[in-house]
């Protein structure tokens, strides 16, 4: 960021087509932060300088506003009102991205542990990790739970994580589930040798939350999933900033699709997703992949992951993308391909789906992320691994089938 700017937050934002772009621009520089000011006095007018927005470009439809400092506070209920608040109303315009300062942005917390605090929990260095989807939890008893968590365990993946549905849990209750999960991961790790992160669905009251999550991290909780978007950005934020709270927080997208899709309006993915949940305190972020139904475009979604990881743009650790939906065996070498190795393959379908059931349907990824770091073909490793081979009969291999996605550029 040129030094001029450096008390500043600049926002980018497009604009409707057509119209006096530049107007335009220096209308919310104005209006966004002092307002309309022409009839203040001369000793108002230079109080209130240190406060005023500042037009930093205008190309085209595409303008960045500066804010200053003055006005703001390190957390993200004021950095989105400051920006893009009763702005968010005035007609078609979408918030793209926010440029911090660097000392501002170290302000905020970022993740506790990131990419390689979650490796280090794990125990895993070199290879993708595998998370899987704790699917048709809701009416479980504690006993089908614990099987059912006992079986993808068994398979290999490293973290098994709540329904982000299950909230009326009166069949089982959050404590007594995750005693029992966590009595079925030990289970698995005597027979693999592997531990398992359980991100158990953090929900209730938002005043009664940080107070739950501490308990359960008393209980051995070692992971927690939030839906971050329904209870708010500063809802993470004071979760990632307890120092009691030293597990993994997962940020689960919901909501995200009535902000981001629509070309015309809303917040830009990579900056929804990517940085702003980055900032506020996420460890592992989950987001649409580029081949399911719910698609982002390609480009997008590799962009939101590079803003998780980059360690360039923010001074906080780098978090873990784990692209969702979509998600078979058959895809894996792609994945890795698209998004490298510090990522989260995360799946349900395809685990518990799998024609040997959710052991062998983790088995078939764990043979397939070996053989995406080994170099070797999916189908030369499927001959040693009868799930791999069944996964691939049934889901296929080949080129990954990518939808258009929406226009979230």
């Amino acid at each position: 960021m040129d030094d001029t700017w450096n008390d500043y937050v600049i926002a980018t934002y497009r604009l409707a087509e057509g119209g006096d772009w530049t107007r335009k621009a220096e209308t919310i520089a104005l209006g966004m932060t002092v307002g309309s000011w022409p009839h203040l006095p001369a000793d108002r007018l230079a109080a209130l300088q240190r406060h005023v927005g500042r037009v930093v470009s205008v190309d085209a439809s595409l303008i960045r506003i500066a804010y200053p400092l003055a006005n703001l506070t390190p957390d993200l209920p004021a950095l989105l009102t400051a920006t893009f608040g009763k702005l968010s109303m005035d007609g078609k315009i979408r918030l793209l991205d926010l440029t911090l300062p660097p000392d501002f942005a170290a302000a905020f917390p970022g993740p506790k542990l990131g990419v390689e605090g979650v490796r280090e929990k794990l125990g895993v260095r070199d290879r993708p990790l595998l998370m899987s989807i704790f699917k048709s939890c809701v009416g479980l008893t504690l006993a089908e739970l614990a099987e059912g968590f006992f079986r993808q365990a068994l398979g290999g993946v490293d973290l098994i994580k709540d329904d982000e549905i299950l909230f009326n849990d009166a069949d089982a209750p959050f404590e007594q589930r995750l005693e029992a999960c966590l009595r079925a991961a030990e289970r698995a790790r005597r027979e693999t040798g592997q531990p398992v992160l359980y991100a158990i669905n953090l929900t209730g009251p938002v005043h009664r939350l940080p107070e739950k999550a501490r308990r359960a991290v008393r209980l051995g909780a070692n992971a927690l999933l939030i839906n971050v978007l329904p209870y708010g950005f500063d809802v993470l934020q004071r979760l990632a900033e307890d120092p009691e709270i030293t597990v993994p927080l997962v940020a689960h997208p919901a909501l995200a699709g009535a902000l981001y899709p629509s070309h015309e309006y809303g917040i830009a993915a990579p900056l929804l997703l990517g940085t702003l949940m980055r900032l506020a305190g996420a460890d592992l972020v989950l987001f649409p992949s580029p081949y399911g139904g719910m698609a982002l475009d390609r480009s997008v979604a590799l962009d939101l992951a590079r803003r998780l990881r980059d360690t360039t743009s923010l001074p906080c650790r780098p978090a873990l993308p784990v692209p969702s939906a979509g998600i078979h065996p058959g895809l894996v070498p792609h994945m890795m391909d698209d998004f490298g190795p510090d990522v989260v393959i995360n799946a349900g379908g395809s685990i518990h789906g799998h024609p040997g059931g959710a052991a062998a349907g983790g088995r078939a990824f764990r043979a397939a992320i070996a053989a995406g770091v080994a170099g070797v073909a999916l189908e030369q490793a499927a001959a040693q691994s009868h799930e791999l081979q069944a996964a691939l009969d049934q889901w296929g291999g080949g080129r990954p089938r990518i939808p258009k996605g929406f226009p979230v550029a």
